[in-house]
């Protein structure tokens, strides 16, 4: 019986490389299928990009929202509204249920509104002032998202938008899990978006040689944990998780999917852009995450790691998770039992948005008790010390209380770690 004062987990919205909804998406994972393609572009030969592939959504906004929705929202706003209104009619929340003035939007973006800022300043450069949309910048801020799906689910209680590079959409969940905690909201509509593929991206993460250069091979192109990995696939898309305190979801007999047991961040204070090569901040954030979680840590039995596929990433994550699941447990061996996914070789890295879709894998994976598969590993580094789940999904106990955690780190040094548990 869960604690009155409890978060739960009550709707999921998504839209992603794999489908436009959450159980497309889903199934499409569990299937191994990869979302990266060759763009339908010049791109690489007008700007001599190193990377001409990316993971798009699998099912373009204009096929879904108004033209006056398009016209008003930059493209990761856009997203967003897709993914929340999914989350918010998942709950069974448009039916009235909630108080507005309780009901809280925390929709995080790493770059934000890109596309309208770069066009602006196109039609700056080639037209003038007079030609410039009024709406340019209520499109272009960061936190559009935010507001956008504030004002369309009448959400009272906050709007907020944490930026935190790759880590965002994760933080938000965090940010969501203590307003409830703190008892400023009953209901949240927390995660993630980013509409990012650009060649200023494209050209920018490949000049610091993130992305994978796998031009001949952009469905197997993301490859974590393998050895010959060679930087990230960009991707795109939204995800929104609708969170509850367990008392008002119990009071309007709401489904509930798991309980968002606990919380962690910290900050490597290390650099801007790599992470700390010893792991001790990702390790801060998942023993804060573990610590909150309480009880629910015996029954840890999946993780759905960060894993971008980049070289030097990949190894300290392994190193900081089989470190903190030695010491939960009290045994490598026990450690190495637990099946770790890394679901970016499918999805590719959705940047701000991935740190919520993630955590929508790893709720899935508790109620449907199977964790994703990882694939394109060739050859797994042999200084990967976890039990990384390889091509097909793979069985969870069967019955019983479960717990998973689900790891998202961003530039800057922001780690963010999140420990969902069932019954």
């Amino acid at each position: 019986m869960l604690d009155a004062t409890a978060v739960v987990v009550t709707g999921l919205g998504a839209t992603t490389p794999l489908g436009g909804d959450v159980a497309t998406t889903w199934q499409a994972l569990l299937a191994g299928q990869g979302g990266a393609k060759t763009l339908d572009n010049a791109w690489a030969a007008e700007y001599g990009l190193t990377t001409n592939f990316a993971a798009r959504l699998a099912v373009p906004p204009d096929q879904v929202l108004t033209r006056q929705e398009i016209r008003r929202a930059d493209p990761s706003a856009q997203y967003a509204l897709i993914a929340a209104r999914q989350a918010w009619t998942d709950a069974a929340l448009d039916q009235g249920q909630a108080d507005p003035d309780r009901v809280a939007a925390l929709v995080a973006s790493g770059i934000g509104g890109l596309h309208t800022t770069l066009e602006s300043w196109d039609t700056l450069r080639e037209r003038g002032a007079r030609r410039l949309l009024p709406l340019s910048v209520p499109m272009l801020m960061p936190n559009s998202a935010a507001a956008q799906v504030s004002i369309d689910l009448n959400a009272r209680a906050g709007a907020h938008a944490p930026v935190s590079a790759c880590a965002s959409g994760a933080e938000a969940l965090v940010w969501g899990w203590r307003l409830i905690t703190m008892g400023l909201a009953d209901v949240v509509v927390a995660g993630g978006t980013e509409a990012a593929i650009h060649p200023l991206t494209l050209g920018t993460f490949g000049k610091m040689q993130a992305l994978s250069t796998r031009c001949d091979a952009p469905q197997t192109a993301s490859r974590p944990f393998c050895t010959t990995r060679d930087g990230f696939v960009m991707g795109e898309g939204a995800a929104v998780v609708v969170l509850e305190c367990a008392a008002h979801a119990a009071a309007r007999g709401a489904k509930v999917y798991c309980q968002l047991a606990g919380v962690g961040s910290s900050a490597d204070a290390y650099d801007v852009a790599p992470p700390d090569p010893s792991g001790q901040g990702q390790v801060r954030a998942m023993r804060a995450a573990l610590q909150a979680a309480g009880p629910a840590t015996a029954n840890l039995a999946h993780v759905n790691a960060h894993a971008t596929a980049t070289p030097a990433g990949d190894g300290i994550e392994a190193q900081a998770i089989a470190a903190v699941l030695a010491e939960l447990f009290g045994s490598a061996d026990q450690a190495h039992a637990v099946p770790v996914s890394a679901t970016k070789s499918m999805t590719g890295h959705l940047l701000g948005a991935a740190g919520a879709a993630e955590s929508i894998f790893t709720i899935l994976a508790l109620r449907d008790r199977l964790a994703p598969p990882t694939t394109n590993i060739v050859n797994l580094d042999p200084d990967v010390k976890v039990h990384v789940v390889r091509d097909i999904p793979e069985a969870l106990p069967s019955a019983g209380p479960l717990a998973a955690m689900n790891n998202a780190f961003g530039f800057g040094g922001h780690n963010m770690a999140l420990v969902f548990a069932t019954d």
